[in-house]
C-alpha cells in the first residue's frame, strides 16, 4: 500500500510510474505488475506525478491576462484553469463549439492507454465529441455515466452516439448505461443496483481514472438536455426550485454551497453520486456562458472540478463574482 511508505518513497516510485507510463507507453496494469502494487495506485502515481511537477502539460499564451486568470482561478479554487478565448460577439452555440473544441483537444493530455473515462450525456459532451481528434489507445474504456431514458424516448441513440464518437476517436472499449435518467420509485432503483449486470457498469465507473462533464442549468443560454427534453417534471421542478438547487453533474443536482444531501429527486436518479465524482483523480469539466456561472460556482463549492475548461469571458465574470 502507497500509505505504508514513506514520502520519498513515493515520489521515487511516481517518477518510475511517469517514466514507464509517458516514454515506454506501458499500461497500468503493466506498471502495476513491474512496480508491485495495484492497478488504483498506479492511477494515484501519475496524479502525484503531475501534482509535483515531475510531469507537466503546458499550453503556452501569447497574452498574460489569460495566465494571471487561470492563477487566480487556482488559488482561489484549486483547480486548473484552462481559458479559451472567444470573441465578445460569439452567440451562445458559438461560444459552446469553440470550448468543446479545446476541451476535445486536450483530452489528450488526461486520457491513455489502459484508463477509464467516465462521460456524462449532455450539450456541452455531446459539442465535445463532434470535435475528437483520432488517437487510439490501448486498452482504455470509456463508460456512460448515466441513464439518458424518460417517458418519451429510451435515449439509446443521442447517448449511444456520444459514447460512440469517443469510443471511435480513442478505440476504446465503450460501456453503456441503458436504464433511464431517473427512476419513478427509489425502491425500483435499489432493487435494479443489485443486479449483477447492473453492478458491473458502476464497479467500472468506482474505477474511473477520468470524468469528464458539463453542468446542467435551468434557463441556460444553450438549453441543458435534461431540462430540455422531457426529463424534469414539473412537480420535478418545484422540488429542484425549493432545494435551490443550480445544477447538476450527470443528472445528481447541487445547491449553492455544493451540498447534495437531503434532495429526494437524487435517490431516483441513475447518475454516479458525488463523492464517487469527487474520488476520480480527473475531473474535468467544460462550461461556456455566463448563465452556468451558478451551477459553476456550486460545483467549485462542492470541489467536483479539477480541471476547469472555460471561456475567458465567463472566466472573468467568475473571478469578478468571487
Amino acid at each position: 500500500m502507497l500509505e505504508e511508505i514513506n514520502e520519498k518513497s513515493r515520489v521515487r516510485l511516481a517518477l518510475k510510474a511517469a517514466q514507464l507510463y509517458y516514454l515506454q507507453d506501458l499500461t497500468m496494469d503493466a506498471i502495476g505488475d513491474e512496480l508491485k502494487v495495484s492497478r488504483s495506485s498506479v492511477s494515484r502515481l501519475l496524479q502525484m506525478a503531475r501534482d509535483r511537477g515531475i510531469v507537466e502539460v503546458k499550453i503556452h499564451s501569447p497574452e498574460d491576462a489569460p495566465r494571471r486568470m487561470s492563477t487566480a482561478i487556482k488559488n482561489l479554487y484549486g483547480v486548473n484553469a484552462h481559458l479559451v478565448p472567444v470573441a465578445e460577439t460569439a452567440s451562445p452555440i458559438d461560444r459552446l463549439d469553440r470550448v468543446a473544441l479545446t476541451a476535445a483537444r486536450m483530452l489528450g493530455n488526461f486520457f491513455f492507454s489502459g484508463m477509464t473515462m467516465g462521460v456524462a450525456w449532455g450539450s456541452t459532451t455531446a459539442a465535445v465529441s463532434r470535435n475528437l481528434a483520432p488517437r487510439p489507445l490501448r486498452d482504455s474504456k470509456v463508460v456512460q455515466l448515466n441513464g439518458a431514458g424518460n417517458t418519451f424516448t429510451t435515449g439509446v441513440t443521442y447517448s449511444g452516439e456520444i459514447l460512440r464518437r469517443f469510443g471511435e476517436a480513442y478505440g476504446a472499449a465503450v460501456e453503456q448505461f441503458p436504464v433511464p435518467a431517473f427512476f419513478d420509485d427509489p425502491a425500483a432503483k435499489e432493487t435494479l443496483w443489485r443486479e449483477r449486470s447492473t453492478k458491473r457498469i458502476l464497479d467500472i465507473q468506482a474505477s474511473m481514472d477520468v470524468v469528464l462533464f458539463g453542468l446542467g442549468a435551468n434557463n441556460s443560454e444553450v438549453p441543458s438536455q435534461v431540462y430540455s427534453a422531457g426529463y424534469i417534471s414539473p412537480a420535478d421542478q418545484k422540488e429542484l426550485d425549493d432545494n435551490g438547487i443550480v445544477g447538476d453533474i450527470a443528472t445528481v443536482f447541487y445547491r449553492a454551497d455544493g451540498s447534495s444531501n437531503g434532495i429526494a429527486i437524487n435517490n431516483r436518479s441513475t447518475g454516479p453520486s458525488l463523492d464517487v465524482i469527487k474520488a476520480v483523480p480527473r475531473r474535468i469539466c467544460v462550461i461556456a456562458g455566463a448563465s452556468r456561472l451558478p451551477s459553476l460556482k456550486g460545483a467549485l463549492a462542492g470541489n467536483y472540478i479539477s480541471d476547469l475548461i472555460i471561456d475567458d469571458a465567463t472566466a472573468e465574470l467568475l473571478l469578478q463574482d468571487s
